[in-house]
């Protein structure tokens, strides 16, 4: 029944809109785990790639939904007072920190939530430049790829006055000496050459940037970078759509830097599973203009009570202490899974946003462990965990499982891996099973 649902997918779902690692088709879930046709239960380390936060079939989300959908008053904030979608613009206010005046704006996802920035700072300021990274990944529509450097971007045409810094990695230093410092120094050389610092609107960055490889900055870095910013008038653009809203055992993964972003860009679990984005940003920015960015649908009741009910249950869940506490556990089981395989070159990340970088050669970090990494997903598959991989090479275990993730669970998931490191160094995934499921 499974593969049949998979052979229809086939003929009928455009390729463009997919990245499979491996034959899933589920058709139910419930908390941390995803269930196929066949009634097998999948833990799942993935989240949906963080889109459900709080897991699967979560009572107070299903509630929220229901009564949402069963008295809707309009489909649309566009020309209605929505009261879901402002009791959450209050709710998302309130958690941001700093005093200035603050909006909201909703969209359906992080895409059209960075696009709308791109256009809006641009828009306001008059600047036509904007910084960002190399291994960013900031929305898959015209204006956020226009600020993205992901490699799985390649084929869509770039944006002029877009400048693209190294983002720092402390596995793989690209400098010598202090690597933040030394990234700063060249936007600094940017700015005394090629791109002046007048003309650029905003910098783009991701506290953790995930999709590039979840890499975690070096301390001090965020703050050089906010002197920069503000020294020349240039909006600081915090992208939080995947590893924001308890995530990385904080609120906000840019609290960890002690960052103060000008805009804020949240999604994926925020919506609980259903389509929701938000922009919080400066009020004078946020009211430029009637009919900016508008989509019929955003800010709809269903999806934003949905998020406030996302809000309120990771406050008085205390899933943020939970993300912390699993995560540790996580990464400590995965320093102890290097000591038996040397595939595991690094093991990095906040809370409940973890990487994992495979290598073929742990003390030269050379070559990156592509076809291995992929082979570990597929097999971990069959073992019962579902876990993706991102970064440049293709070589990142990425861990972003629901927020609500015990103990035993996460004990599991490594008992499981453990096993898919051993099976696939032992030859039992060939290169052929593979072929159809490269990821990106």
């Amino acid at each position: 029944m499974t593969n049949n649902l998979i052979d229809r997918d086939k003929k009928v779902i455009a390729g463009i809109e997919k990245i499979r690692f491996f034959p899933v088709a589920p058709t139910g879930g419930k908390g941390c785990y995803i269930i196929e046709q066949n009634g097998r239960k999948i833990l799942d380390f993935a989240g949906s790639w963080g889109a459900a936060g709080l897991g699967y079939s979560h009572p107070a989300i299903t509630e929220a939904i229901t009564n949402a959908s069963s008295s809707m008053a309009s489909s649309s904030l566009l020309s209605y007072a929505s009261e879901p979608a402002v009791l959450l613009a209050e709710e998302l206010l309130s958690i941001i920190p700093g005093n200035i005046a603050r909006k909201v704006w909703f969209g359906h996802s992080g895409s059209d939530a960075n696009d709308t920035i791109v256009r809006l700072v641009e828009a306001v300021t008059g600047r036509k430049r904007f910084i960002t990274f190399h291994g960013a990944y900031h929305g898959g529509v015209t204006g956020s790829m226009a600020v993205s450097g992901h490699s799985s971007q390649q084929h869509n045409p770039t944006r002029a006055g877009v400048e693209y810094l190294p983002y720092p990695n402390p596995y793989r230093p690209q400098f010598n000496g202090d690597l933040g410092l030394e990234v700063l120094k060249k936007l600094d050389e940017l700015f005394s050459t090629t791109c002046p610092p007048e003309e650029v609107a905003a910098i783009f960055i991701e506290p953790i940037q995930s999709d590039g490889g979840v890499i975690v900055p070096p301390p001090g870095f965020m703050k050089g970078l906010e002197k920069r910013c503000r020294a020349n008038g240039i909006l600081i653009v915090v992208d939080e759509v995947k590893v924001g809203l308890g995530r990385s055992g904080l609120m906000h993964a840019f609290e960890h830097e002690g960052l103060s972003p000008d805009i804020v860009c949240f999604g994926k679990a925020l919506g609980g599973g259903l389509p929701l984005s938000a922009i919080v940003g400066p009020s004078e920015l946020m009211d430029f203009a009637p009919a900016f960015s508008i989509m019929t649908a955003s800010g709809n009741p269903v999806s934003t009570s949905a998020g406030r009910t996302v809000l309120k249950t990771i406050q008085e869940d205390k899933l943020i202490d939970n993300a912390k506490n699993i995560g540790i556990i996580l990464q400590n089981g995965f320093r102890q899974l290097a000591n038996k395989h040397d595939l595991i070159g690094d093991v990095r990340g906040r809370g409940l946003a973890i990487g994992v970088e495979l290598v073929n050669d742990r003390f030269n970090k050379k070559e990156e462990a592509k076809i291995e990494t992929a082979k570990v997903v597929y097999r971990a598959y069959e073992l019962g965990l579902i876990i993706f991989y991102v970064g440049m090479k293709s070589n990142v275990l990425e861990l972003t499982p629901p927020l609500i993730l015990s103990e035993k669970q996460a004990y599991e998931g490594l008992e499981i891996l453990d096993r898919a490191f051993e099976d696939v160094c032992n030859g039992k995934v060939s290169d052929d099973i593979i072929q159809e499921f490269k990821g990106w």
